[in-house]
């Protein structure tokens, strides 16, 4: 006779995960970006890294890549951001493969479900390309569907890439 599996383990790991946002949340709220300028390219990757890493408190980690394009080779700065964006929206699908989402009930985030269930990486490309703030339920639905986490960063950046790149060359003409 087998034993029912107890759904504890998911949800103290979804517990764990959701607390692990708050924290880099209230982290962003206390570091001062001003002094990440002076990195260069690596405080380009870390500060979008970080303003896409929460799904809290939206980081207007854009401005980054536009103010960066001023200044900075664009086309890197694209590369880089779009680079660090992917791998922080790493956080919404780690709370997808951690249990069911609290959107659930939500119509917006069951529409962003259905796409991702149906398109797949390509409806993470296009929400990762497009500006809009839906990325972080893609994310979400991506790691509930179980999308391979290698199709879904790989989607992602590309995505991410072409926005930043589209941001960082704006920024650059508006020198």
């Amino acid at each position: 006779m087998t034993t029912p599996t107890s759904p504890r383990p998911s949800r103290l790991r979804a517990s764990l995960t959701i607390g692990l946002m708050i924290a880099i949340s209230i982290g962003l709220l206390l570091v001062d970006f001003r002094h990440f300028g002076q990195y260069g390219y690596l405080g380009v990757f870390v500060l979008v890294l970080l303003g896409n890493a929460t799904v809290v408190v939206p980081a207007p980690a854009f401005m980054t890549a536009l103010a960066a394009g001023r200044t900075l080779n664009p086309w890197l700065v694209g590369v880089i951001s779009g680079l660090g964006a992917g791998i922080g929206e790493l956080t919404g699908y780690i709370a997808g493969r951690a249990g069911r989402s609290v959107f659930d009930q939500q119509q917006r985030f069951t529409r962003i479900q259905g796409y991702v269930e149906r398109w797949g990486a390509l409806a993470i490309f296009a929400l990762a390309a497009l500006p809009n703030p839906l990325m972080d339920f893609a994310g979400i639905a991506a790691g509930i569907t179980r999308m391979p986490v290698y199709k879904f960063l790989l989607a992602c950046c590309a995505g991410k890439i072409v926005r930043f790149t589209i941001l960082a060359l704006i920024g650059q003409s508006t020198m």
